[in-house]
């Protein structure tokens, strides 16, 4: 059990999501940067479904009740434990009662901590996500406040060195896969949707200008500031489905990019989609931050999520060999 001694909004719990509902007009939930969340479940023995804290406000700060192996992953929160500096993406473990702070990030939006069984609060048609829209899913479908005491699931026996070990985050590791910012602005890559052509000429500028992330933005979507783009004809369109990475242009004509609590339909027009494995990257960035958008085509989007697939399999290795290697000497 940890209990929760201090945090600011919007800090929920949150797994890889609720798919299969949105033909019923659930949205999916789920981390904003499922890799980050997917990393620090294996560093901890984790199953792939199990569901951790996505921090998203500063600082934040809990109290173990009991000994527990936990990992940090995603934004660099210069966590301490009892005072005492961790590295980014690092796994170790606590003893009854330390304290473990996660304090802003310098850089990078949100940080995820994972704990060793997972966070233990009753799954909601499939998913432990939190939906704040819809009041379910979570610890009663809310953000979490101080004072709050969360219960952990069955935890694999597991072995840790003794200071902890940690991983190369995918941003370093993945450097010749995942462009690094243009000009300041963070490269994204995306298809063209279904309703590119209609914009015309603006269809060439929604790819060549930078985008401002509005401050209007959330966990639904985020809401993009530039020259607005608009079609070149006024197009009546009927609510379609969308997912999350899909980028609507709203009449006002300054693009929406739908996130992982994505609406489940929509009728603006589509003028780009995000491939699923830059997702991630989006998931990390800041309000205020620049944007900029490149196409890809689907070999290229094939070939990055290989990439980032061998990434996760190369962390499950490791990490089994370092429990295996210390369960030989224990």
């Amino acid at each position: 059990m940890i209990e929760i001694a201090a945090t600011g909004p919007l800090n929920t719990i949150q797994d890889l999501g609720r798919p299969g509902y949105r033909n019923v007009g659930v949205t999916g939930c789920g981390a904003m940067d499922p890799l980050a969340l997917t990393i620090g479940n294996i560093l901890v023995g984790n199953a792939p479904e199990a569901a951790g804290i996505e921090v998203q406000t500063f600082p934040f700060r809990l109290r173990f009740s009991e000994r527990s192996a936990f990992a940090v992953t995603g934004a660099d929160c210069r966590a301490k434990l009892d005072g005492v500096d961790l590295p980014p993406w690092w796994a170790a473990e606590a003893e009854a009662g330390q304290v473990l702070e996660l304090f802003p990030p310098l850089k990078d939006a949100r940080t995820y901590f994972s704990l060793a069984g997972g966070v233990d609060v009753a799954p909601v048609m499939g998913s432990r996500s939190t939906s704040l829209r819809g009041g379910f899913g979570g610890l009663d479908g809310r953000v979490l406040a101080a004072g709050d005491r969360l219960e952990t699931g069955a935890a694999t026996p597991l072995f840790l060195p003794k200071d902890g070990y940690g991983v190369v985050p995918p941003s370093i590791a993945l450097k010749d896969v995942f462009s690094s910012a243009d000009g300041g602005a963070l490269v994204i890559r995306a298809l063209p949707a279904g309703e590119h052509d209609l914009f015309g000429a603006d269809a060439e500028r929604f790819w060549t200008q930078p985008w401002k992330i509005s401050a209007r933005s959330d966990r639904t979507g985020y809401r993009l500031s530039g020259d607005p783009i608009h079609p070149i004809e006024t197009v009546e369109m009927r609510s379609h489905g969308v997912v999350p990475g899909v980028v609507q242009v709203p009449p006002a004509g300054e693009p929406i990019v739908q996130m992982s609590d994505a609406n489940t339909a929509g009728g603006y027009p589509k003028i780009a989609g995000v491939i699923e494995a830059d997702l991630w990257r989006l998931g990390q960035a800041r309000i205020g931050s620049l944007l900029r958008f490149v196409p890809a085509t689907h070999g290229e989007a094939k070939a990055v999520e290989k990439a980032l697939a061998a990434y996760v399999e190369d962390v499950r290795r490791t990490a089994r060999l370092v429990a295996g290697a210390l369960a030989a000497f224990a």
